[in-house]
């Protein structure tokens, strides 16, 4: 799920805040706030990356087959999300999510970990501003009961979901139908809380841009 606002500044950040209490809009806090070069740690991370994801979850597929639930449609730099909702990456075998191309081709993965302090993890050898910050929000996935098509790209940020007596240790659809988001439970196929968490993307297609850029020129939308 690579994150689109390139580094934000503290007054950037103030008036995103100001934006997702108005509209509800899941989406970073914060940026990484370095964005050079891979040093040798973090190249060495990246090819380590790259041969054992490539390995094992190629296609979509795979990650359907290992726990992964589809929650996007593609983004704008051509990434469909697929989360296991496991946010605590204990190691760089374990990403949170991975990243398909509309051909179901691996893209590449987050890593996360859960915000407990102020500092962004330093873990693996890569630079803690490669990490970036995004807020509680509980996704789903919908579905119409009449022909089970999905859809995807639906979300509501956490302090709604908790005024309006959402539980984010177990979501439930009854929420939905209570916030006016659907009219029946019968219309998730999907629920899940994505909490507020430190998230570090790396591409495993081959990036000119470098495997922690924004976007890969080589990928079309």
């Amino acid at each position: 799920m690579p994150y689109h606002g390139g580094t934000m500044t503290k007054t950037m950040v103030a008036i995103a805040a100001c934006i997702y209490a108005l509209t509800a809009v899941a989406s970073a806090d914060s940026g990484p706030a370095y964005t050079g070069a891979a040093s040798a740690s973090e190249a060495a991370f990246v090819r380590d990356v790259q041969s054992d994801l490539e390995a094992r979850f190629p296609t979509a597929a795979d990650a359907v087959k290992a726990g992964y639930v589809r929650y996007t449609n593609a983004d704008d730099t051509g990434a469909i999300s697929y989360a296991n909702l496991q946010w605590q990456s204990a190691d760089p075998r374990h990403p949170s999510q991975l990243w398909y191309d509309k051909n179901g081709k691996l893209l590449g993965a987050d890593f996360s970990r859960l915000k407990t302090g102020s500092a962004p993890p330093r873990l693996w050898g890569i630079n803690p501003g490669r990490w970036s910050e995004f807020d509680g929000h509980v996704h789903w996935v919908g579905k119409d009961p009449a022909t089970g098509a999905l859809t995807y790209d639906h979300w509501v940020m956490q302090p709604a979901w908790v005024a309006a007596g959402g539980s984010v240790q177990n979501p439930s659809a009854a929420t939905l139908v209570k916030l006016g988001k659907v009219s029946s439970p019968a219309d998730v196929a999907t629920i899940f809380f994505f909490p507020t968490l430190w998230d570090l993307i790396v591409w495993v297609k081959p990036n000119p841009n470098g495997a922690f850029a924004d976007k890969n020129p080589t990928v079309t939308p």
